[in-house]
């Protein structure tokens, strides 16, 4: 692989990842909050049906991506309904939904499968596109990926330097405490669920409407994303930055399956497809796998050194979940 064609890849790697970026900060946000949104594999499928026929009748891709935001929205708030009003379990509900909005999507997508509508095109940015690999790189892309990488630091910043994120970390942390100090923690989970959801919703069009442009029903590749998504989510340690990372380490182990697929002609093609995902979740073990008391045993044996150095990487990967995620709060 030549210069020009590894940056180009580089670029599709980025524009990739913007789906499952969103898609990550967006549950990121809701379980910030306390609200388990296991319903996301089914969402982005939905979503992606949804804002593709939405799209095609309209010709009009904006309102396809909002018709995106819409339903992810909507299936959130169904989520934070259940969940906070009818006080039924974030993890049945959400798995629930997930089986759910996957085969509604199949059923009701069957009429405008395989058709094809508007998608959205590159928008380089004059001037900073001319700048030599990074003009390639970060600035042809698309409107949407460019708004993924807004996305990372608007979340980061609204999460850990504005008062409204010191909230919203508060009601998901202790919300006994956010209650007392004044904040209604139900509406606060509602509101941020609810936004969370319409984030995530975004991931559905971004494939529909420009990666993988048109609906294909079961063969759209996309079944599986949201349990990546919920994955990346907890290795990211429900930090916008970190999570931005899986996201694109995820991107990247894709388009490496199909680089090495030439290369590898004994290897079945089946694969190679698949293989990101085991290796996202082998990642996965990494994050807490410092708390298991084998691996302090196992530490003791190793010279100070080293010990030292693997204890450092441990400490780093080591991931805590909002102590108040998925339990529901009641004023006493």
């Amino acid at each position: 692989m030549n210069d020009a064609a590894l940056i180009t890849s580089i670029a599709g790697v980025l524009a990739a990842a913007a789906p499952v970026l969103f898609a990550v900060i967006g549950e990121t946000i809701s379980e910030r909050a306390g609200v388990l949104n296991l319903s996301m594999n089914g969402m982005i499928l939905l979503s992606a049906m949804g804002s593709f026929a939405v799209a095609l009748a309209t010709d009009s891709v904006v309102l396809g991506f909002l018709a995106g935001a819409a339903i992810g929205a909507f299936i959130a708030f169904v989520v934070a309904f259940a969940s906070l009003t009818l006080r039924q379990s974030q993890v049945a509900v959400g798995f629930v939904l997930a089986q759910l909005c996957r085969d509604l999507s199949y059923f009701l997508g069957n009429p405008i499968m395989g058709k094809v509508g508007p998608r959205i095109s590159q928008v380089p940015i004059p001037v900073l596109e001319r700048i030599p690999v990074l003009g390639t790189i970060f600035f042809r892309q698309d409107a949407m990926t460019y708004l993924s990488f807004v996305l990372i630091v608007l979340a980061w910043f609204f999460i850990f330097k504005t008062r409204p994120g010191l909230v919203l970390r508060g009601v998901g942390e202790r919300p006994a405490a956010a209650y007392i100090r004044g904040a209604n923690v139900n509406r606060q989970r509602y509101v941020y669920a609810v936004i969370g959801g319409a984030i995530a919703g975004l991931a559905g069009p971004i494939y529909s409407l420009s990666i993988k442009a048109g609906w294909k029903g079961t063969i759209s590749g996309l079944d599986g994303i949201g349990w990546i998504v919920l994955s990346i989510t907890i290795f990211g340690g429900w930090k916008p930055f970190r999570a931005a990372f899986g996201a694109y380490l995820f991107a990247f182990l894709q388009w490496l399956g199909l680089v090495l697929q030439p290369s590898l002609p004994s290897v079945p093609s089946q694969v190679l497809q698949v293989a990101p995902f085991p290796l996202m979740i082998l990642t996965l073990l990494f994050v807490n796998i410092g708390n298991a008391e084998w691996v302090d045993r196992s530490l003791a044996r190793l010279p100070e050194n080293v010990r030292r150095d693997i204890a450092k990487v441990l400490r780093a990967l080591n991931a805590t979940p909002p102590a108040g995620l998925g339990t529901p709060f009641e004023k006493e």
